[in-house]
């Protein structure tokens, strides 16, 4: 053991004490900590004890604490006393304070409906917040969620939200949504995919704000910016531009009074710092990143001198308790789970799909093109094993790059296509592909008509699109073709559960999944305390194996 950190007084050589600990000889230890004692240590206070005599630090539980020594026989100077820690206390406790919520955990707005109102619903019912995954969903379609969500949750006051994502090639959808959840009160939205702002956004953001009696500004609509570069953090990090809230203004979309508070808050309040995730990523590390727009945060809230915190959640690679312990070790405020919550029973993808996310490992992922930015070349990150669309995806790509449009392809190479990706011709495929366009957006069908490589894109679009719904709809004869948003932290998971009661898909219920995740992330959090302290730690204190929990006053294991 290392004792080199503790701070001897020279002439007893004793670290120094913050009290005395007098109790029994059976409540303390000086053995190493290791997984058969992890329960003692997170609800119950600990004290850490010194022996002088054998120079080493040790564990000491019940007991009193005294300020000064008595000389009785079972005591030992006290060089911390640690309370009792609860998962509801990871985290930032003004981000539960805000939204309500029992626990700093969310879970992501998986697009499409695969974050379902089942999953949202659940993790609300346990004092978490989850967003609706609306991207990807017809206005009537996201409505009806809403429905759903606000039947079951708004009478209880329980806090969810909706995911509102950048449509570049559809400004009016944005549009649309946004009107929507202005209408029905949607009072949390994750807003996705943004690389600077549109006036949607800001009309979201800024509408309904207020200042009270004691003239604190107040918010209506909170929004949590995903984010995971530097300069779209300080978009969302700062006031909105004074010429969108004044353009709102004119158009009678924002009051005036809306407009100047908004002047004085960041957009944002809330920014998820999105790392190595499923789908749209920069794949780039969280322990990299979240220090980063750290300091960027810091500096912009010192520059505006805003009056209240601007709290940074972390996402993505979060998929073990040691990983979430990380995140929260690093300054996050709250945690949000994607990939894992994908393969649990609520999801809105298959049982075929989850059957294969469940069998993934830490590396069986991989980036491919994608549908709404294809042309741009934006990749995705989506599962490999058990999938060809990745390799698929990326082919498609190359010829798209390669030629000028669907005549100049060789022979060779579009009978291959066509038979081994698309599964018929590339006319028919046009014709399915112009019938679509004619009800959605019959300006794409002009632009096709004077740029081929546009027409192209359209085809290939077909298939990319297509690849995504199929494991949703749990297509069998498509399973090759499944598109399945998917990120490390998904692997990180099966080998963590592997041989407990979450590895089979039927039990993961995303409570239980939710529920371990945080109670392991506290006692690693424990464990890691432990250790700054000088106790000597066997590392099989830091393995957590998941076990059936049930909510109490605490999260507590089930009785069986």
């Amino acid at each position: 053991m290392n004792n080199a950190a503790l701070s001897a007084n020279e002439e007893t050589d004793m670290p120094g004490a913050v009290g005395y600990w007098v109790g029994n000889v059976a409540d303390m230890s000086f053995a190493a900590v290791d997984g058969s004692r992890s329960p003692s240590l997170v609800r119950a206070p600990v004290h850490i004890v010194y022996d002088a005599r054998q120079k080493r630090v040790g564990l000491a539980h019940s007991g009193r604490i005294r300020s000064t020594p008595t000389g009785e026989s079972a005591e030992l100077p006290v060089l911390a006393s640690l309370p009792a820690l609860y998962p509801e206390w990871l985290g930032d406790r003004s981000f539960q304070e805000t939204h309500g919520l029992r626990f700093a955990y969310v879970g992501g707005a998986m697009a499409r409906g695969i974050a379902s109102t089942e999953l949202v619903i659940a993790l609300a019912r346990m004092g978490a917040l989850g967003m609706f995954g609306a991207a990807g969903l017809r206005p009537d379609v996201v409505e009806q969620a809403i429905d759903t969500m606000g039947a079951a949750l708004d009478g209880d006051g329980l806090s969810w939200g909706c995911n509102l994502i950048h449509s570049p090639n559809e400004p009016e959808l944005e549009e649309a949504i946004v009107d929507l959840y202005l209408r029905r009160n949607v009072r949390r939205v994750s807003a996705s995919a943004y690389m600077g702002l549109t006036s949607a956004v800001v009309r979201y953001a800024c509408t309904g704000l207020t200042r009270d009696a004691s003239g604190q500004i107040q918010r209506r609509n909170f929004l949590f910016a995903k984010i995971s570069r530097e300069e779209v953090a300080a978009h969302f990090l700062s006031p909105p531009p004074t010429d969108v809230t004044g353009q709102l203004v004119r158009d009678g979309l924002l009051s005036q009074e809306e407009a100047d508070l908004a002047a004085q808050l960041p957009l944002a309040e809330d920014i998820i710092v999105e790392s190595d995730s499923g789908g749209h990523t920069d794949n780039r590390p969280l322990n990299s990143l979240l220090p980063a727009i750290m300091l960027l945060r810091d500096r912009i809230m010192a520059e505006q001198h805003y009056s209240r915190p601007v709290r940074l959640g972390a996402a993505g690679s979060l998929g073990t308790p040691g990983g979430v312990a990380a995140a929260f070790g690093l300054g996050a405020s709250f945690v949000l789970v994607g990939s894992v919550h994908q393969a649990c029973i609520e999801s809105g993808i298959s049982a075929r799909a989850r059957d294969l996310l469940a069998e993934a490992s830490l590396t069986d992922v991989m980036m491919t093109a994608s549908a709404d930015m294809f042309e741009l070349g934006v990749k995705v990150q989506v599962l490999k094993r058990g999938t060809m669309m990745g390799v698929r995806g990326n082919q498609l790509y190359d010829v798209y790059s390669r030629y000028d449009a669907i005549e100049s392809i060789p022979d060779d190479i579009r009978t291959g296509l066509e038979k081994n990706i698309f599964r018929t011709s590339l006319d028919e495929i046009w014709a399915e592909t112009e019938q679509f366009f004619e009800r959605t957006d019959p300006a794409q069908l002009a632009k096709a008509a004077k740029s081929p490589k546009h027409k192209m894109a359209l085809i290939f679009r077909w298939y990319i699109g297509n690849s995504s719904q199929w494991p949703i709809a749990g297509t069998e004869d498509r399973q090759g073709d499944y598109q399945i948003w998917c990120g490390p932290a998904m692997g990180a998971f099966n080998s963590w559960v592997r041989g407990s009661f979450l590895e089979p898909t039927e039990n993961r219920v995303v409570q239980q999944v939710a529920l371990n995740l945080l109670e392991g992330a506290t006692l690693f959090t424990r464990v890691q305390q432990l250790r700054s302290y000088g106790v000597e730690v066997d590392s099989a204190a830091f393995h957590y194996q998941p076990v059936p929990l049930r909510i109490q006053q605490g999260i507590q294991q089930e009785n069986k």
